[in-house]
């Protein structure tokens, strides 16, 4: 495995990757990888015959600076868990690398980005489609790889590469949970081990919520995750949407869609948590 920094460096071997045919998946990250990334490392390397995953803390997409101070950044405990996968290169740019001046491009991207996440953080999305956008104009895989859990940014990449005409296929993978149910995230770590103890009832809810939904409206079941996880010390519902799994835009009734999924956000203590189901798919 080799850790490249510089853009024309990985240029120049993705150049070669492809005058040998070869098939280039990517993962973009932002570091601090735990088991669900790796899950999603290994479908990378295993599709592809050269696979790159990115480590950038993308300051853009952080519209609370103090969550951007905190993000932990742990790069060389990664690239140890990424060469024992085998991923191929690791690129890990600096912010100047990146952005040598300032992305001011705004993206449109319509209600998948403007609801939910889009709502409660202001440019997030925006910053999320300049890096994406920035690391698929660097390395042109043919495949790219994001888990689940973050369901709308899935949403929104797929927006966006429509909107720029890109030729990526998007592989989107399913979340990987703790034993005890907690969706993995970077941000796990923070949480205090009471926190800890508290937080897999975000899950436990949101799977029990389904039996609950086979008897109820959507506004009863939004009502009972919300509740349930509110009365649980610590913890607080940022919001519960019930939406269409295509536009992710709120339904009224189960008839609504054919596809509908719960995204949740959660704050246990000052730790944003996020996760979502999936009731009919």
């Amino acid at each position: 495995m080799e850790i490249i920094t510089r853009i024309a460096d990985l240029q120049q071997k993705m150049s070669s990757a492809r005058i040998q045919g070869k098939r280039v998946g990517l993962l973009p990250t932002m570091g601090a990888l735990h088991e669900g990334h790796i899950t999603l490392a290994r479908t990378c390397v295993d599709a592809n015959d050269c696979s790159v995953v990115s480590v950038f803390v993308n300051p853009t997409q952080f519209n609370d600076k103090n969550d951007l101070l905190l993000y932990p950044r742990t790069l060389d405990k990664d690239c140890a868990l990424l060469d024992e996968v085998g991923v191929t290169y690791v690129f890990a740019p600096s912010v100047e690398e990146i952005y040598p001046e300032e992305d001011t491009r705004v993206f449109h991207l319509g209600s998948v980005a403007e609801v939910m996440e889009g709502k409660y953080r202001p440019g997030h999305f925006n910053g999320v489609a300049q890096i994406v956008s920035r690391l698929f104009d660097i390395v042109k895989p043919d495949n790219a790889y994001f888990g689940e859990k973050d369901f709308q940014q899935i949403a929104v990449i797929k927006a966006m590469v429509k909107q720029l005409g890109m030729k990526v296929h998007i592989v989107a993978c399913p979340i990987v949970r703790e034993p005890d149910g907690l969706a993995l995230s970077s941000r796990n770590v923070r949480l205090t081990p009471e926190q800890r103890k508290n937080a897999p009832k975000i899950a436990e809810t949101l799977f029990k919520s389904r039996t609950f939904a086979q008897d109820h409206t959507v506004a009863e079941t939004i009502k009972y995750v919300t509740d349930t996880i509110d009365a649980v010390p610590e913890m607080r519902v940022e919001y519960y949407e019930i939406v269409d799994g295509n536009n992710l835009l709120p339904v009224i009734s189960w008839e609504d869609s054919e596809y509908i999924v719960g995204c949740i956000t959660v704050f246990c203590g000052n730790v944003r948590l996020i996760d979502n189901i999936s009731y009919k798919h």
